[in-house]
């Protein structure tokens, strides 16, 4: 899916490494491999130390739900 505020030229990319895949659906294969890369890694860690583990999950679960929540703030303001 391609996000319609890239696609009206209405916001772009921030991120340098990702500004030549915006408006463009192979950003969500990248998404979706970063995020499973992530995950991964995230899982060693909780293996190794599980304390540790659960600690830095409850913080990035708590920094991408305020990117999603500032995100779709944003989306709704370009639609009002």
């Amino acid at each position: 899916m391609i996000n319609p505020l890239i696609q009206q030229d209405i916001e772009h990319e921030w991120n340098p490494f990702l500004v030549l895949l915006a408006g463009k659906g192979a950003l969500i294969i990248v998404k979706i491999v970063a995020a499973t890369v992530r995950a991964l890694i995230l899982w060693d860690i909780y293996i190794h130390w599980p304390r540790l583990g659960l600690v830095i999950a409850y913080v990035f679960l708590l920094v991408y739900s305020g990117i999603v929540v500032w995100n779709l703030s944003l989306y709704r303001g370009a639609r009002a």
